[in-house]
């Protein structure tokens, strides 16, 4: 059977509001926990961008559900030995309930130091060698390594986890999944597309586990949610490849207005219809996924807790 759980934002949220989520999210029922990686917001109304190894430090004191980032870049803003060190520390503190979720990333948040933004068979291409490089040091032994890509000099970590940090890949498309089913220790897409899933599975990724996430917005006034999503979300709904090579938040803010209202009504669960939210993840399980996140857009979060933890989690399989 699947887990299902929340998936903390931290575009939209401060680290205190985070923590708080959190425990609510355990009290509500939910099992797990993602937490997005992000150095900009995706437009200024979403108004936030902690700094997720942080943050993650206050989750591990406050609850015991697992947590994974969703997901880390580990390859332009960050180098790999550095992710590897945080990753690790991140599993020591938790306890072994972190697991690093990494994917090829985005412009927004990668082209910060100034450097050229790759496309995106390059990217891969950098991803398999940070991978490659993690996983050695999650070893605990002294690593050198000469790469395409990489250079890393006598590095050791001291602080590592009795077993080596997971680590899932995401993707979006054949190339990606294709990866993550030669390298990763799990699968982690956003859309409940069984083909995927499949494809994952057969090209080498068998039984590990393939997680899934959606955003959604409860509230009594439907319409108020609908405004709620294109006010804060709109670029979840903009084609393409965008979210990857728009640079800053304000290019996302001038194609907002491509995003209508009436996309928003059949794109996204907005409401308190219970069926809804009940269907929507419910489409993740009978695509095969095994791990089923949900992140709440908006201010009221202590609604949609409740509101899943009476109605909605009661009914998922």
């Amino acid at each position: 059977m699947p887990e299902y759980g929340y998936f903390l934002s931290c575009e939209e949220f401060g680290p205190a509001d985070l923590v708080e989520q959190a425990r609510m999210a355990e009290q509500a029922g939910f099992t797990a926990l993602w937490i997005s990686d992000h150095f900009h917001p995706w437009n200024d109304a979403q108004g936030q961008s902690p700094f997720v190894w942080s943050v993650i430090g206050a989750l591990s004191e406050a609850v015991s559900l697992p947590i994974e980032t969703a997901v880390t870049c580990p390859t332009v803003r960050t180098h790999p030995a550095v992710v590897a060190q945080a990753a690790a520390t991140s599993a020591v503190m938790t306890n072994g309930r972190f697991r690093l979720g990494v994917g090829s990333g985005e412009a927004l948040n990668e082209h910060i130091l100034g450097g050229p933004w790759p496309p995106a068979h390059v990217r891969l291409e950098m991803l398999e060698e940070a991978i490659q490089v993690m996983r050695r040091l999650f070893t605990g032994e002294e690593v050198s390594h000469y790469g395409t890509h990489y250079t890393v000099e006598n590095a050791r970590l001291y602080t590592v986890p009795d077993e080596p940090v997971p680590i899932d890949i995401s993707g979006f498309g054949p190339k990606a999944t294709a990866l993550a089913s030669r390298v990763g220790d799990g699968y982690i897409t956003m859309m409940p597309e069984e083909p995927m899933v499949e494809q994952f599975r057969k090209g080498g990724g068998g039984s590990k586990p393939v997680s899934g996430g959606t955003k959604v917005c409860y509230g009594a006034d439907r319409e108020e949610a609908v405004r709620t999503v294109r006010r804060l979300w709109p670029n979840q709904l903009l084609p393409g490849e965008m979210g990857q090579i728009l640079p800053t938040p304000s290019h996302f803010e001038q194609l907002a207005p491509l995003v209508t209202e009436e996309m928003v009504r059949e794109n996204t669960v907005c409401g308190d219809d219970v069926d809804e939210h009940v269907a929507a993840l419910k489409a993740f399980a009978d695509a095969g996924f095994d791990r089923i996140y949900v992140n709440q857009i908006g201010p009221d979060q202590r609604g949609f807790f409740d509101f899943y933890r009476t109605k909605v989690l009661p009914q998922l399989p």
